[in-house]
């Protein structure tokens, strides 16, 4: 079963539900019935380190050692 996620047309209340293809939804705030069905943002599967250890050295490259500890710094120096 997919999570999806809505919005009341009635309340403008946005949830997120598990329901089966032939479950009708209800607001869980207002109880109205039928709310409209959003397009879900997708978050980057195991991208996250990566990302930020890119990013980092990045920013080492441009001088910029103030999200590094003081043990980073000493190494990145070097």
């Amino acid at each position: 079963m997919p999570i999806y996620e809505y919005r009341c047309p009635a309340c403008s209340h946005e949830f997120e539900l598990l329901v089966r293809s032939s479950t009708v939804p209800l607001c869980p705030q207002c109880g109205a019935g039928e709310p409209e069905r959003l397009v879900s943002r997708i978050a980057p599967h195991g991208q996250t380190a990566g990302k930020l250890a890119l990013a980092r050295r990045a920013a080492a490259k441009e001088g910029h050692f103030s999200h590094y500890s003081a043990g980073e710094r000493a190494k990145a120096l070097k």
